[in-house]
């Protein structure tokens, strides 16, 4: 059994998803949205991230952690707020001692809906899809629980790797 703590970072808005992976079985343990807008100052909105983020680890104790890394998008301006709300995440993650992993958004969605540019829409209906959940996810909630997502495929990946062997022309050695 392994916790992973999914987070889509944001300044405004910052959703967190838990699952657990038991083996190759995943299943939905919690997710939800850390609203910020009603704070007047951003070094506010980030203290605010990162006591929530705490209470969340706390309450849940994941074994593992995983965020979405910064894109450019509209902005400078947004990309360096984004960047800070990345940073009170990663804080609150490494200060309670978890790993953190990074992954960019393309590699998100190909992880869950298997194609790097697929729409929020695509990737809410993956994410009901593959956690059977009862209804969507809200937008934010499933973004953090596609990075979970794609965290548990990318260690499971890795792990087989590892277990393999190959000849330097690729074969399998017994």
């Amino acid at each position: 059994m392994s916790l992973i703590l999914g987070i889509d970072p944001g300044s405004r808005k910052t959703g967190f998803g838990i699952v657990n992976q038991v083996g190759a079985k995943l299943e939905y343990v919690t997710s939800g949205v850390i609203r910020l807008e009603s704070f007047p100052t951003f070094p506010e909105r980030l203290n605010n991230l990162y006591i929530c983020l705490t209470e969340v680890i706390e309450q849940w104790t994941p074994q593992a952690a995983a965020i979405e890394q910064v894109f450019m998008g509209r902005s400078a301006d947004s990309a360096l707020k984004l960047g800070h709300a990345r940073g009170a995440a990663m804080l609150a993650a490494t200060q309670a001692g978890l790993d953190v992993s990074e992954y960019a958004a393309r590699k998100v969605k190909q992880a869950v809906v298997g194609k790097g540019g697929a729409d929020k829409v695509q990737v809410q209906h993956m994410v009901q899809f593959l956690l059977k959940l009862p209804g969507l996810p809200q937008e934010d909630a499933a973004d953090a629980l596609a990075v979970a997502l794609c965290h548990a495929h990318t260690q499971a990946g890795l792990v087989r790797v590892a277990g393999s062997r190959h000849s330097r022309r690729g074969r399998w050695l017994e």
